[in-house]
């Protein structure tokens, strides 16, 4: 098609992860739980942090800051992913999808410079003796300030790329919510140069950012050897679970966007793990594993029955 560009395509129909009611039914039990609770996991690290007077660091700063980024990144597609199980006709609009596409990779770049923030907060007591006087409170709004800025930078370059392709002929997305490697296969023009710099944008993104934290834990755990065992042993623990973290975040983005077969079913799968799994297990890790954010806990929400058992 050329020309003026042309919006023939008003929706898209979503074909959702499974059409048997039984499947449905056990995934809508299955999400809804994962959902939840990661909401009210990183709603509890957020409420914590900002009510506990010994949390007022720059650790836990940025670990608020990471439980309000997941907040909004689980509520981009799994809530109407949650809705459209019970749906036959799974659609959404035109200015939907690119609305989702603009948050989710906002928002997903974003915690990823948190992450890298974080790993790198980690590292830094190994690397010199005065982390106290560079890690200060403005240093932290400085990292979120900027983390904002290259998620937002990051998603207009992406939305860019789409918003002005010509939609007028197949409108099924085989998955649960809108990405460009899926929707630009969609467009009525050769998408083979849109392809290659979506990939490059986002995909070695992606890949260098996974292996730059990869290569600051392997930094850390060089350091750990010359601890004592005891210490060394729990570092570790807490090391192997914010490494798994990165890799179940970074994993399914990787292959989404540097995978060179066309979308196959295995694409809607994984992204699960970014929209439902990795929320949920940021707070697990990062807070109900830290002794000083459980001792918080117990004090913010001592009288609370429901979090004493929790806590």
């Amino acid at each position: 098609m050329n020309g003026a560009n042309h919006f023939v395509v008003s929706e898209f129909v979503f074909l959702g992860l499974s059409n048997s009611w039984e499947i449905q039914l056990l995934l809508f039990c299955f999400f809804f739980l994962f959902y939840v609770s990661s909401t009210m996991g990183n709603l509890l690290t957020v409420v914590t942090v900002t009510s506990d007077a010994y949390l007022h660091s720059p650790m836990y700063f940025l670990l608020a800051n990471l439980s309000i980024i997941d907040l909004l990144f689980c509520s981009i597609a799994a809530p109407k992913m949650i809705c459209d199980l019970f749906k036959k006709q799974k659609a959404i609009s035109f200015g939907g999808c690119l609305a989702q596409i603009f948050f989710s990779h906002a928002v997903g770049s974003t915690e990823m410079v948190r992450l890298i923030a974080m790993a790198f907060e980690d590292m830094w007591p190994y690397i010199s003796l005065n982390y106290l006087e560079i890690m200060t409170p403005w240093m932290c709004i400085l990292i979120l300030v900027v983390a904002c800025a290259i998620g937002l930078m990051h998603s207009l370059t992406q939305l860019a790329f789409i918003v002005n392709l010509p939609f007028c002929g197949p409108n099924v997305l085989d998955s649960f919510y809108c990405d460009i490697p899926q929707l630009i296969k969609l467009a009525c023009t050769e998408t083979y140069r849109l392809e290659f710099m979506v990939t490059v944008n986002s995909g070695f993104i992606s890949l260098g950012a996974f292996f730059l934290l990869i290569l600051s834990y392997i930094f850390i755990l060089a350091s750990l050897q010359k601890h004592s065992s005891g210490g060394s042993s729990k570092a570790l623990s807490t090391l192997s679970a914010h490494i798994s973290v990165v890799v179940l975040f970074f994993g399914p983005l990787i292959f989404f966007y540097m995978w060179p077969s066309p979308s196959t079913h295995l694409d809607k799968f994984l992204a699960l793990f970014d929209a439902i799994l990795t929320p949920f297990l940021n707070p697990v890790i990062y807070t109900f594993r830290n002794r000083e954010m459980k001792m918080a806990m117990r004090r913010v929400f001592g009288q609370v029955k429901i979090f004493r058992i929790i806590i």
